[in-house]
């Protein structure tokens, strides 16, 4: 099925509805946003005079939504001027436009009566061939299109995006009974490679699979409180990123999307899942009842789990609910011997043993809460789906989770994970049995770089599908390690590009990854054709390693930390100036150093989700990586004839000075962070490993010629210097910023007006890299510094002194 998608209509205007419009547009696809007509005028309408008959009244819901969506936090759009790509309208006078998309979704309320009155217009309007879909989170396909005409049968399925639709990547498809299988093999691929979702196919079962198994989990533990007296606070110190789920855990989790959406599911599965051997758990504890009647639903009402309360003096402050008595107290920190046990463990899969055998209550909490997982997972194949692979695709992609069920057992091991689930008093599926009969004693495994998964009903692992498009680093590092330090690990990828991977914790840059790097160069130059620096962490990097400045500039060793930064500088300097084409793959946090590095690169491949930024002055010292000659030369090759040179660089300027990340990658070409026509954006990391070695192939393959270093770089001097100057001191007697950051600010200025020179000249990339050092080597001797360096170091956040 060769589909193209250039149009798409978006039925319901709601969160979800004007979320999923605003991914589309983020992709470059056009969109019709539909809502209904208002019945009524409001207050405001009737004071200017206008019926329910103007447009501006028909439109008023739908444009009041989105309008609300783009402002939210964070953003559903990667850059404001993409919004230009949604058209709004109602469901009365723009319905016939429906005629002229490719693919209609409808985001409608939850209820299968609306749903089916909303079907049956849009059929008199869709051309035959036109997808159709739902984004139903548990009402069953086979009952929506009941009645409707073959063809709108055949493109008819479940699409069901997970709230926020920008930033969760789960995409579940739904058949129904007559569902095309080319329909469901084109949204399959589309939802991976254009989207940037891992598209999960299910089956056609109450809650799918996402929530299915989350709202178990999730239950779970709701009733575990109760038996085990635990404290929200304490659910939540167990169940965020300890083992790999999100900071807002479990009781945060539910605040933010609302009581009363988990409630909703969780009554459908009980409703209609009468033989689920776990019925009862999904029947709601008394406290959560009781938050229900009393609307305690969570941020929608201002209270759930977690309440802010606004004190006398104006401060405000987290008050927690106590699960007894239904009150509000102050927090209370949780600590668990079993959790610090695991804070040298840097890999979270690593953790999983340590926690389990725990001898604590949280040790009891991990056995019971796995033992129950473990075993519902595993009966719920194959009524959701045959797939084990399906299941942790879902749960990664749905619910944030670093590993899904299969790969925890895994981790623990399969046969240690059957004793837990005995010691509960629970049964596994009997296919488990069979499987360690077999002689296989992972779910996992791995062969020839490719990711294999044991199948049910073969009895034997098979290759997991669809994977060919992506590099996955954690597959090959064993097998195609080329060389390895205590900061990163370089892989060949085949075809002549070699890859270098960041160890370091959170992927800073410290002089075992600059070595690396070096070696990596070394090495492609040597025996290879290219290099790519890219990784599969949480974050590309974090920037340069605090600690060993931190350290050199207390001791006073000054020498020591004028050679570290000099190495930094020449590393990137041969990011740029070697035999061989270098691309950076950065992807989320991208900060300091790590984003001097992708600078510094030949060609970025970035993650849309890329936040990057050079925010050196967050801890007291401007970009001395390179970060502050790169800008400054970027600025000047932005001036034009007649230009006003001034202000060009005065962008570039106040990006360092104000520490500006982007929001996504689309936003860091404003920030002149990334080059149109040189740095390009994919929409799926997985692929992005892939993407940048082609590239760098491509650039190899066709005659790539190492660069001439640059001598030709334009400073205004003085004339920009004085105009920096002036500004700071205006920012500071207004108390917009300290005398501190007046004084790094100023050091900034001096070099990117290239010294106090009496007029503008040419200079050299060395001569910039030489006034950066000087200036960041000066900045480590200021008191000032050093403490927001060591509350960087503390506390993860920057000091404002």
């Amino acid at each position: 099925m060769n589909k193209h998608i250039k149009k798409v209509a978006v039925i319901g205007s709601g969160i979800m509805g004007s979320g999923i419009a605003c991914h589309f547009a983020n992709i470059g696809v056009e969109v019709l946003l539909l809502d209904i007509v208002p019945r009524e005028l409001t207050d405001a309408e009737k004071a200017k005079g206008l019926t329910l008959k103007d447009t501006l009244v028909r439109n008023r819901l739908v444009n009041d939504s989105l309008v609300t969506a783009l402002k939210s936090k964070p953003s559903p759009i990667y850059h404001q001027k993409f919004s230009k790509r949604i058209t709004t309208g109602n469901l009365e006078d723009d319905i016939a436009k429906v005629g002229q998309v490719d693919w209609i979704i409808e985001v409608v309320v939850e209820r299968l009566d609306i749903k089916k009155m909303v079907f049956e217009n849009l059929e008199k309007y869709r051309k035959p061939g036109t997808l159709i879909t739902s984004n139903t989170s548990g009402i069953p396909i086979k009952f929506m299109s009941e009645g409707r005409s073959d063809d709108f049968q055949k493109h008819f399925c479940g699409t069901h995006f997970f709230n926020p639709a920008r930033y969760l990547k789960l995409f579940e498809i739904i058949p129904g009974p007559k569902t095309s299988p080319e329909v469901l093999k084109f949204l399959n691929g589309y939802g991976e490679q254009f989207l940037g979702k891992t598209s999960v196919v299910a089956k056609d079962t109450p809650a799918f699979i996402g929530n299915r198994i989350g709202i178990f989990s999730i239950q779970s533990l709701f009733h575990m409180v109760n038996d085990m007296g635990l404290t929200v606070e304490e659910v939540d110190k167990l169940t965020g990123p300890v083992i790999g789920r999100p900071k807002s855990a479990t009781f945060r989790t539910v605040d933010v999307v609302g009581l009363d959406t988990l409630v909703h599911v969780a009554n459908g599965i009980y409703e209609n899942c009468a033989k689920d051997e776990r019925h009862e758990l999904f029947k709601l504890p008394g406290f959560i009842n009781s938050m229900i009647e009393n609307k305690w639903l969570g941020s929608k009402t201002g209270q759930g789990f977690y309440k802010k309360v606004k004190n006398k003096d104006g401060s405000s402050e987290i008050k927690t609910l106590n699960l007894n008595t239904l009150e509000y107290r102050d927090n209370k920190r949780a600590s668990f011997a079993t959790l610090e046990l695991t804070k040298t463990i840097d890999k979270v899969v690593d953790r999983f043993k340590v926690l389990v055998a725990g001898k604590d209550k949280a040790g009891e909490f991990y056995r019971k809460s796995f033992a129950a997982l473990f075993a519902y997972v595993s009966h719920r194949i194959p009524e959701i789906t045959d797939e084990i692979y399906k299941i942790d695709d879902a749960m990664k992609a749905g619910f944030g989770w670093e590993h899904g069920p299969f790969q925890i057992w895994d981790a623990i091991g399969v046969q240690a994970g059957l004793d837990l689930i005995k010691a509960e008093g629970l049964t596994p599926a009997p296919w488990i049995g069979e499987m360690i009969a077999s002689g296989a004693n992972t779910f996992y495994s791995v062969k020839e770089g490719a990711s294999y998964c044991y199948d049910i009903q073969k009895k034997s692992a098979q290759k997991i599908p669809g994977q060919d498009a992506f590099i996955i680093l954690d597959n090959i590092r064993k097998t195609k390690e080329v060389f390895k330090n205590s900061g990163v690990v370089v892989e060949d990828l085949g075809d002549g590009i070699l890859n270098v991977e960041f160890q370091s914790k959170m992927n800073t840059i410290g002089g075992d990854v600059l070595a690396g790097l070096n070696k990596a160069i070394d090495i492609a130059e040597k025996d290879f054709q290219g290099l790519v620096v890219g990784n599969q962490a949480p974050n590309f990097s974090v920037g340069a390693n605090i600690g060993m400045i931190f350290m050199m500039a207390v001791e006073q060793e000054y020498d020591e930390l004028n050679m570290a930064i000099k190495m930094f500088q020449d590393t990137m300097m041969r990011m740029r100036y070697s035999a061989i084409p270098t691309i950076a793959a950065p992807h989320g946090m991208t900060l300091g150093g790590g984003c001097e590095l992708s600078l510094h690169a030949d060609m970025v491949v970035a993650a849309a989700e890329t936040y990057i930024g050079l925010v050196e002055f967050g801890v007291g010292v401007i970009p001395g990586g390179g970060g502050s000659k790169e800008m400054t030369l970027r600025a000047q090759d932005t001036f034009k004839k007649n230009d006003i040179e001034l202000n060009v660089l005065q962008e570039y300027f106040l990006t360092i000075g104000m520490a500006k990340v982007s929001t996504s990658a689309y936003e860091a070409f404003d920030l002149g962070i990334l080059q149109k026509g040189k740095d390009i954006v994919v929409v799926n990391k997985d692929r992005q490993i892939a993407t940048a070695k082609a590239y760098a192939k491509i650039m190899a393959e066709s005659g790539y010629t190492q660069p001439i270093k640059r001598t030709d770089i334009k400073v205004l001097g003085k004339q920009a210097l004085g105009m920096f100057m002036v500004g700071t001191d205006a920012m500071q007697d207004s108390n917009y910023i300290s005398a501190h950051d007046h004084k790094i600010a100023n050091k900034l200025a001096y070099v990117m007006a290239g010294g106090d020179l009496s007029e503008p000249s040419l200079v050299s990339e060395q001569y910039l890299l030489d006034l950066e050092r000087e200036a960041f080597l000066s900045l480590c001797t200021e008191r000032k510094t050093l403490e927001r360096i060591q509350h960087m170091l503390k506390t993860g956040k920057p000091l404002r002194n």
